[in-house]
């Protein structure tokens, strides 16, 4: 019996659109880029999507071709060389590797260049113009996907994350290649379906695990159950992309049937089109949060910083809630600021030295001041450490470049790193010698993603209404190409 050779691929980037820093190569040369033999030697046993797509290869039987997988750490709009450069790449590892019985591809979903406002779409044609019309391709995405046409349109079918913080995303790989194995056994002939509701959902109401968004979830379920449904998905999308398909999306995969999969898709999206009134809300402001924590008998108190999202692209150095705990006397937090030039300064006065410094609040003008702390360089690290459970992001070895902790006399301890990090991992503190539970206080740049990571050991949790690039309101952003009506920017849309 003929061996299905297919292709395994990947290119992967969060971009949020209102950044002023570009992404370039080097970022996604920073975070991985493998081709070949690499490409399986780095993904191979890990929790990625891509780890996912190797593993199902081979439990299918069907040889895995390594073409190109990259990503980069969410930032901002891709610079058009950068992004060609990449494509260029990927199509020729292709191109190289023709002819495949199939192709199965990570994507993002909420990926801008400067000339491709739909990275993602024009991926996938791109990937579709080599495959020629007969060969299956199918592709995973992000659950923050903004979701195309195109992106539709090239691909047989989609499968999207259904948790977050993002703990599914090996199991999506290996459906994504059960699909395929199906496919190229003629036991199913999978078709999609795209419905996208003039929709926005609030960032602060997309924990999976809760109300409103378990309840699309729990629809997605519901749709996997009907009869000749191969898959379905919801990606919640990413309003920091000004992009034309921004918003919520709802996509169904059926056996041949492309009225059912537009069915099911219309399904979902109605379902949460009447509840829309859920998926919106209004956060504590930095004051009002860090009152709250210093009067909370439970301990830590962990204030989300929303405005200052590393996950989804923002720089990591807001200052706005530290300087709101300053303000209100409260001692014994703990933050972490990317701060390469701080971390400079830790390391010329040395381990155990006293120090001035004025932290964070560098990058832009979006993310508060520079805030002035006098206090004794504890540590200086290389930066690295390892996960070994499931986190958002599937990552088990992370690099947070050389970093610098300082602990002033109102026992604050500032960790200090010379490259943007998300806090997905308790590893990112723990490694450093701190216990995160003694602390009154811990500040996590983030709003879902760090939950899987913070939750264990927080006394308490809470998101905080703060300014800056990945802001909980949509209506701070000014857009030019999203699509309009959307609900809640324009209240009386309909669908």
């Amino acid at each position: 019996m003929k061996r299905h050779r297919v292709g395994i691929a990947g290119l992967l980037h969060e971009s949020n659109t209102f950044l002023e820093v570009p992404t370039t190569f080097e970022h996604f040369e920073r975070g991985s880029l493998t081709e070949g033999q690499a490409l399986l030697d780095r993904w191979t046993g890990g929790r990625h999507e891509l780890s996912g797509l190797l593993e199902g290869a081979k439990l299918h039987g069907f040889q895995a071709v390594p073409l190109l997988a990259t990503y980069a750490i969410p930032s901002g709009t891709i610079q058009s060389g950068a992004f060609e450069a990449l494509l260029s790449r990927l199509i020729n590892a292709l191109r190289s590797a023709m002819p495949l019985d199939g192709l199965l591809v990570a994507l993002h979903g909420a990926t801008v260049s400067e000339t491709y406002r739909d990275a993602d779409g024009e991926i996938t044609r791109g990937l579709r113009e080599v495959l020629g019309p007969e060969t299956p391709m199918i592709t995973t995405l992000d659950l923050h996907a903004n979701v195309s046409d195109a992106m539709i349109r090239f691909a047989d079918a989609t499968v999207a994350y259904r948790s977050n913080p993002h703990l599914d995303q090996y199991e999506r790989g290996l459906e994504a290649a059960a699909l395929m194995a199906r496919t190229l056994s003629g036991e199913a002939r999978p078709v999609q379906a795209l419905e996208t509701p003039p929709l926005l959902i609030n960032i602060s109401k997309q924990h999976t695990p809760e109300l409103p968004a378990k309840s699309l979830y729990d629809d997605v379920q519901t749709v996997l159950q009907w009869q000749g449904i191969l898959s379905a998905s919801v990606a919640m999308g990413f309003y920091y992309a000004d992009v034309a398909e921004m918003g919520a999306s709802f996509v169904a995969v059926a056996d041949g049937d492309r009225e059912l999969a537009q069915k099911a898709a219309r399904w979902m999206a109605r379902r949460a089109w009447d509840r829309r009134e859920e998926f919106q809300g209004e956060l504590p402001s930095p004051q009002q949060a860090v009152a709250e924590a210093r009067r909370s008998s439970k301990r830590p108190v962990v204030l989300m910083d929303v405005g200052d999202n590393v996950g989804g692209g923002s720089p990591g150095d807001s200052t706005h809630l530290m300087a709101e705990v300053l303000k209100q006397n409260v001692p014994n937090a703990l933050v972490i600021l990317y701060d390469p030039e701080a971390v400079k300064a830790c390391i010329q006065a040395g381990v155990r030295q006293q120090v001035e410094l004025a932290v964070g609040g560098k990058t832009d003008r979006l993310h508060g001041e520079p805030l002035r702390i006098r206090g004794q360089v504890r540590l200086v690290s290389d930066g690295l450490y390892t996960e070994t459970q499931v986190r958002h992001g599937g990552w088990g070895q992370y690099d947070q470049g050389v970093s610098a902790v300082v602990e002033t006399p109102e026992l604050h301890i500032f960790v200090l790193t010379s490259l943007r990090m998300a806090p997905l991992s308790l590893e990112q503190i723990l490694s450093l010698g701190i216990k995160p539970e003694k602390k009154d206080i811990l500040i996590a740049k983030g709003v879902v993603a760090p939950r899987a990571a913070y939750e264990p050991i927080a006394g308490q949790l809470i998101l905080v209404d703060t300014p800056g690039s990945t802001c909980v309101n949509p209506k701070a952003f000014s857009y030019r190409y999203r699509r309009r009506p959307l609900y809640p920017l324009e209240p009386d849309a309909t669908y």
